[in-house]
């Protein structure tokens, strides 16, 4: 086992930790269970408080700029005041719960490339710092499973799913970022649209769905709201809801370029663009993003996502309620 030298200020001899985590897959709304391991270094050491944290590789906006060590968007304290012998072992048995909206790091069984962690925090003798972060592993849970593979069954492509530090209005979104899953078109929508962002804000009751057309730079496209209870995936013809929904989008947007007074020809050319876009998403070549190894393997995965038996144990009542509008806000954190 390798441990990882925290609290460096104090120089050579120093206490190391590592953090262990059950190796389980989590998914949102779980907990992750493990302990902290201590090890005295040359002298005894007071240690002023324990922590962990919960971080994200989140990108700062739209300028692809990443968070330097990641964005820490949870924190429990597992104590402090207490010394820790030199050579002495010791060992902090912890259980985390990971927040609703904490972004999800695999599909189908493939990376996404967003990087989640759970790291260590000692203080002691006045300094402060960190462990490196032991990689966390969140998998989609069935209501999530239930969009994705209904995307995938209508032959949408997954192009790169990034954190984005930015709060979307209106919403009930808690984090300070979202995870935005891109999206070429299926072959049906490959005149209507260019692209589509997908962003899944999960809570204990039920998840806000947010589809946005054609967002370019840091503008804003056509946006579309559905709001999804955990109860009752089985009885729903998910392929076909979804399929509404990107139609909904597909009118909005083309009220919303009418009214922009774009011309037909623009049109097509957007429409071009996408054909090359799903082309170049199939051949694993994609431009721009964070965008992982095996993201194909993802979306040919996709469609038997829709498979939901023996998913129970997620509580929530029935329903949908459809927040559709036209026209959407990004707010920036930071």
């Amino acid at each position: 086992m390798v441990f990882k030298r925290v609290l460096g200020s104090l120089g050579v001899g120093g206490p190391v930790v590592d953090t262990i985590l059950d190796r389980e897959p989590v998914r949102p709304g779980g907990v992750v269970r493990g302990h902290v391991r201590l090890r005295g270094g040359g002298s005894a050491c007071d240690l002023e408080h324990l922590a962990l944290e919960l971080v994200a590789g989140v990108e700062a906006g739209y300028g692809g700029e990443e968070h330097e060590g990641g964005v820490a968007f949870d924190r429990l304290r597992l104590g402090g005041g207490f010394r820790l012998d030199a050579r002495e072992h010791r060992d902090v048995p912890f259980t985390i719960h990971i927040p609703w909206e904490t972004p999800l790091t695999e599909v189908s069984g493939q990376p996404l490339g967003v990087v989640l962690g759970v790291r260590v925090e000692l203080a002691a003798a006045g300094a402060r710092d960190h462990g490196d972060p032991e990689p966390l592993i969140v998998r989609p849970l069935p209501v999530q499973e239930a969009v994705l593979g209904a995307l995938g069954r209508l032959g949408f492509g997954l192009v790169a799913a990034d954190l984005r530090l930015a709060h979307i209005a209106g919403t009930g979104q808690r984090l300070p970022f979202h995870q935005e899953i891109e999206l070429t078109p299926a072959p049906q929508y490959l005149r209507d649209v260019n692209e589509i962002a997908l962003t899944l804000l999960t809570g204990p009751d039920a998840m806000e769905v947010v589809l946005e057309a054609d967002k370019r730079g840091e503008g804003s496209g056509v946006l579309g709201r559905h709001t999804v209870r955990h109860e009752g995936l089985e009885q729903r013809d998910w392929t076909g809801e979804v399929d509404s929904w990107i139609r909904a989008l597909v009118e909005s947007r083309a009220t919303h370029t009418a009214r922009d007074g774009r011309t037909d020809a623009a049109i097509a050319g957007i429409a071009g663009a996408a054909g090359v876009t799903a082309g170049t998403a199939a051949s694993g070549a994609v431009g721009g993003g964070m965008v992982a190894a095996g993201l194909g393997d993802a979306l040919g995965n996709l469609a038997r996502l829709g498979d939901l038996g023996g998913t129970g144990g997620i509580g929530g009542t029935g329903g949908t309620k459809d927040l559709r509008g036209s026209g959407s806000e990004e707010e920036d954190r930071g």
